[in-house]
């Protein structure tokens, strides 16, 4: 399985928002993935998200942000992971997948058999943003006055 196939899988599930009209300019899309690790596992986490940080770069792609737990609720890692502006090109792919390979990483089925020996649980989401909220009624409001009688809501 291609690299950016498995990790379209792991982060970003399907959107149930309708996009922007072409004229305006596209919001920003990331994903959020909250980890409860297996108690001694951490480290071991860490170093494979250093991995395929390394092959992301090998394709010109960003590193994942990570945030650590310091307290409040339940949870060890927070990944934050900026959706691409663009589509990876066939060059951007190959050179991922060599280097995945070159690194000795899981992929395909044999990746979540390896990261359910790090990971307790998991949860992630999709987001729309950064942005402000003044910009995204100005976008609401844009969307009303051009789809008159739908969705008005409150």
């Amino acid at each position: 399985m291609k690299v950016v196939t498995l990790l379209a899988v792991l982060l970003v599930p399907a959107i149930g928002f309708a996009r922007p009209p072409a004229a305006e300019p596209a919001v920003p899309m990331a994903s959020f993935e909250v980890f409860r690790l297996v108690p001694g596992r951490q480290e071991a986490f860490i170093r494979k998200l250093a991995q395929w940080d390394e092959v992301s770069a090998a394709g010109g792609q960003p590193r994942t942000q990570m945030f650590l737990h310091q307290e409040g609720e339940g949870w060890d890692v927070l990944l934050f992971k900026p959706h691409p502006t663009a589509p990876v090109t066939p060059a951007q792919q190959a050179a991922m997948d060599a280097k995945a390979k070159a690194l000795g990483l899981a992929t395909g089925p044999a990746f979540w058999l390896e990261i359910r020996r790090n990971v307790a649980s998991h949860s992630e989401t999709t987001a729309q943003g950064p942005m402000f909220a003044a910009d995204w009624l100005a976008r609401l409001d844009a969307w009303r006055a051009a789809n008159p009688g739908s969705g008005q809501g409150q």
